[in-house]
């Protein structure tokens, strides 16, 4: 494992948003949805695609706070452009669990 810098880490924006709005991703080349995810009134905003469809309906996320890295820069998924980086942990046999607050923060919230 590499060591970083405390420096390096703070640079990583790693932010609270909620999932205002779930679709499916057919173009995927793995299932996944496509998400719009509200940051706040700073950021605003952000699309992102997600492998989340193991453990995650549309409903479970729809509403959901989620820690996304925002400060990436934009990639082309098919035909969507993601935003920003939704984060989670891989289980064993692949699925993706959510890293999410504890209790409801305000969006746009920074890791810190």
């Amino acid at each position: 494992m590499k060591e970083i810098t405390w420096d390096e880490f703070i640079q990583v924006e790693l932010r609270v948003g909620t999932v205002v709005d779930v679709s499916e991703f057919p173009e995927a080349r793995k299932p996944a949805w496509k998400l719009q995810i509200d940051f706040g009134e700073e950021i605003g905003l952000r699309k992102s695609s997600a492998q989340i469809t193991d453990l995650y309906d549309a409903d479970d996320l729809l509403g959901r706070q989620v820690v996304a890295v925002v400060n990436f820069p934009k990639k082309q998924i098919g035909p969507i452009m993601s935003e920003c980086l939704v984060t989670g942990f891989y289980q064993e046999d692949g699925a993706v669990v959510l890293i999410t607050p504890e209790r409801p923060v305000k969006n746009g919230a920074k890791l810190g």
